[in-house]
């Protein structure tokens, strides 16, 4: 009866054993951060900034997974299909997660659907022109389009319902200006055409690409979106410092997201391994090569507030511009 009682307590301590191993090998199991768009871009790149950094703090493998296809909508949609354990996240930004819906009919998924764990970076939004357009600010542009009526001016974006059209929508209907939209399939045709004098102007994210062009001559950055001069441009003046379009500002931000219904804990321990990457100097040093600053911190319910204040506007924008989901 001994042999048989110590058995058994051999038997569970064993048991007990193999339950906390499996418990541990299933901690370890690789996280996946899926990124809208393909490798070798600008999204992309922030994210193999940020993996390994994060797979460190959270003590587990952080993988990239490049999904691109309807604005980004497709990769969103992959991580709501999967389970809510965060072991899926999300790099979003408004154009997948706010945008997307509003523009593509066929999108299905709204912001609500997702919980902002932290922004990642904010990158700087600029007003280009092409190089003999005859408006070297964000003035005598508002001014030559009123002047173009008859034929006005043309406007390159990434696509319809995209942040950057609706930026320009925005500020054409404050300053009761027109002006005609051409829609692209990404940045870099819309820098080609621009180079080329095929478009007037654009809002674009500021890229080491375009600032090369810039210094060639290729083209002009005449104004920067953001409330303050971003210290990757101290020389260029921001939009909102023009006498008609004050305290007009944007920038766009990238942010870590997961599904709504993930568990608190998970998303707490996934916040507080997020705040440790964006404290590496590294890692700051790493987005300022990408012309991205760091997101300032913020609590989880900041994120919240923050989360909702855009989703907030973006839709008030896209309503007033009338946009028509297609």
């Amino acid at each position: 009866m001994v042999r048989f009682h110590r058995s058994r307590r051999a038997f569970m301590v064993l048991a007990a054993a193999a339950l906390c191993g499996t418990a541990v090998r299933a901690d370890d199991k690789p996280v996946t951060l899926m990124v809208p768009y393909p490798a070798g871009g600008p999204s992309d790149a922030i994210a193999r900034i940020v993996n390994m950094p994060l797979g460190k703090a959270l003590g587990q493998q952080v993988l990239v997974d490049n999904l691109g296809g309807v604005s980004g909508a497709l990769a969103a949609q992959k991580v709501l299909a999967a389970p809510a354990d965060g072991r899926m996240l999300f790099q979003g930004s408004p154009n997948e997660v706010i945008l997307s819906p509003l523009a593509n009919a066929a999108v299905k998924l709204k912001a609500e659907d997702f919980t902002l764990v932290h922004p990642i970076g904010n990158a700087v939004l600029v007003l280009i022109a092409r190089k003999d357009l005859p408006a070297n600010s964000a003035d005598e542009l508002v001014d030559l389009a009123r002047k173009s009526k008859d034929k006005p001016l043309t406007y390159g974006s990434v696509g319809i319902g995209s942040l950057y059209h609706l930026v320009v929508e925005d500020a054409a209907r404050q300053t009761g200006t027109v002006v005609q939209h051409v829609p692209y399939k990404g940045n870099a045709p819309v820098l080609q055409d621009l180079g080329g004098g095929m478009v007037d102007f654009a809002v674009l994210v500021y890229s080491t690409a375009m600032g090369a062009l810039a210094e060639q001559g290729k083209l002009k950055v005449i104004g920067q979106l953001g409330a303050t001069r971003s210290e990757l441009l101290p020389n260029v003046p921001t939009v909102a410092e023009s006498r008609q379009l004050k305290n007009f500002s944007y920038t766009i931000w990238s942010g870590l997201m997961v599904r709504k219904d993930t568990p608190a804990p998970v998303v707490e321990r996934l916040h507080k391994s997020m705040m440790a990457v964006l404290q590496d100097a590294e890692v700051r040093k790493q987005l300022a090569a990408q012309s991205q600053t760091a997101a300032p911190a913020m609590s989880l319910a900041e994120s919240a507030k923050f989360f909702e204040a855009e989703t907030a506007r973006y839709r008030r924008i896209a309503r007033d511009i009338k946009l028509q989901a297609q």
